[in-house]
């Protein structure tokens, strides 16, 4: 693994600051993600438009479908660049743009990506992601929504739950069982799904941080066209992996992380005589703030590590799921060292005038338990890097 830039990467990184820096909207220190999205959303939406003119918006789409077909280091450096210039992301894009989108690139028909791709390109669709189900979360293949043949059309009855985004969204990727009898992994098909389809009902579920991200979906006589069938039916399953394996190759930023800790440090330093005089109360913080950013460099190494794998045609595996795992915990971790230096004060939230830095670090705080459950438990992901990693048997 070379740390390096090679010449062309040298030159494309290069090509993306001037971009940035001459294009995106100024980014305001210490704000990124749903902030950086929602602080301009005019600008934002102008800003994903010159994206989606280079292709950016979607790095690593073929060009014939919108996207930029750049190879894996010029995305790795692309997404690199945005993250340490804190240039917003599409968040509210990224089901469709960074699962469903590929997905039906590898599984669809061509009147399927010509009618689903150019919406998700242009900001349009927004997308969400039907798998959880209440008794179906890390065991997804036992998943029991339903779905009947009727003519040319399926008919669905269900429930889903912890869906991101389904209050926004004009389409979901679905999974739902038409064979009963088979296998649980060999009887799951893979649809497409109009969310204003008559039958589907979506409750708003209220996370920790107070937020809606999430919602409860319902389906009731759901009516979906056999050509929304991604892949074949009953195989699903197949289709749905190959949805996780974008999902989780996308999940958590290193240099994020690392600008956090950096905050959480000159936060410290410019108010340590302040109420945030924890420093001086407990000294233990300086080795705690230590122990963040060396963490936060060896989750650099483990991005490293699997782009490299990508960029010589490898396919990670059980790394991809130690990436996972380690940036989740991390992650948690991070937030609780916000909170040590915070103190009483780090509970305030959004929205109270006394909040250190906005009431952020209450909000990742509450937001980062869901970490290590969304996109695969850590439990999932050890059983993963226990089983093909070190070659451990089953437990």
């Amino acid at each position: 693994m070379d740390l390096r830039d090679s010449e062309e990467e040298a030159s494309f990184r290069k090509e993306v600051k001037t971009f940035i820096s001459s294009e995106a909207p100024k980014a305001q220190k210490g704000v990124s993600g749903e902030e950086a999205l929602t602080a301009n959303w005019e600008a934002n939406q102008t800003w994903f438009k010159k994206l989606a003119d280079k292709g950016w918006i979607a790095p690593a789409w073929p060009r014939e479908y919108g996207g930029a077909g750049l190879s894996t280091m010029q995305q790795f450096v692309l997404n690199e660049e945005l993250a340490l210039n804190r240039a917003a992301r599409p968040m509210h894009l990224i089901i469709g743009l960074g699962m469903a989108g590929p997905t039906i690139i590898v599984h669809g028909t061509e009147e399927q990506k010509k009618e689903h791709l150019p919406g998700m390109l242009s900001g349009e669709d927004v997308w969400c992601q039907g798998y959880s189900e209440p008794e179906s979360g890390s065991d997804l293949a036992s998943l029991q929504t339903k779905a009947v043949r009727d003519g040319d059309d399926y008919v669905i009855n269900g429930q889903k739950i912890w869906t991101t985004l389904a209050h926004m969204a004009k389409k979901m990727i679905l999974l739902a069982r038409t064979d009963a009898d088979a296998p649980k992994h060999k009887g799951i098909t893979y649809f497409i799904l109009d969310m204003k389809s008559p039958g589907v009902t979506v409750q708003p579920l209220m996370n920790m941080a107070d937020t809606h991200e999430f919602n409860e979906v319902f389906f009731d006589n759901v009516r979906i066209p056999k050509e929304n069938v991604i892949g074949e039916e009953n195989r699903g399953w197949y289709s749905a992996m190959t949805t996780l394996d974008f999902e989780r190759s996308a999940i958590g930023s290193t240099t994020g992380m690392k600008q956090t800790v950096e905050a959480l440090i000159e936060y410290t330093q410019d108010h340590a005589n302040e109420h945030t005089n924890a420093v001086k109360i407990n000294p233990m913080l300086r080795y705690e703030l230590t122990d963040r950013m060396i963490e936060v460099e060896m989750a650099r190494m483990l991005s490293y590590r699997v782009v490299s794998m990508q960029s010589r045609g490898l396919i990670p595996n059980y790394e991809a799921s130690m990436m996972k795992l380690y940036n989740t915990e991390m992650n948690q971790r991070i937030a609780r060292t916000g909170q040590n230096i915070l103190g009483l004060y780090g509970q305030l939230g959004r929205g109270s005038h006394l909040a250190p830095n906005a009431g952020r670090n209450c909000y990742t705080y509450l937001r980062s338990v869901a970490y290590t459950i969304e996109g695969g438990t850590s439990e999932v992901q050890r059983n993963i890097v226990a089983q093909r990693g070190l070659g451990l048997p089953r437990d």
